[in-house]
């Protein structure tokens, strides 16, 4: 049977999230049924997931966080992390967490291929009996 993946992307830095969906796409099997919606940053995908969660068999949670000058990058990162974890475990159902969180645009772009390992670890979890 065909798994059914939704991939809920921030697209804040899009160049950054691109990124991530390729290398995240790359990995899925081929026979899987693959989603994609976009919202406008991290903080929105937990909520998204929700809405959808009935509908599909695995989520991938993609998007960038970057540090600024305020404690904004903590509470938003922390919320974030917190939320897709509540729903993977209350509803029994694997969410890779490819959102990644950087001190700066340089570390993101030399991160923008992990989405590659949220795939993996959502696949695997998938996978078990």
């Amino acid at each position: 049977m065909k798994k059914k993946y939704l991939i809920v992307m921030a697209d804040y830095y899009k160049g950054i999230s691109e990124g991530l969906l390729k290398s995240a796409i790359d990995f899925l099997p081929k026979s899987s049924l693959v989603k994609i919606i976009n919202v406008p940053g991290v903080f929105e995908i937990p909520v998204t997931i929700s809405k959808n969660i009935k509908k599909y068999d695995a989520f991938l949670a993609l998007g960038c966080v970057i540090k600024g000058k305020t404690p904004h990058f903590g509470f938003i990162s922390q919320a974030s992390t917190d939320a897709i974890m509540k729903l993977a475990i209350e509803n029994r159902k694997p969410i890779g967490n490819g959102i990644i969180t950087c001190l700066n645009m340089k570390q993101a772009i030399a991160r923008k291929k992990k989405g590659r390992e949220a795939a993996v670890a959502v696949t695997s979890v998938l996978l078990q009996k």
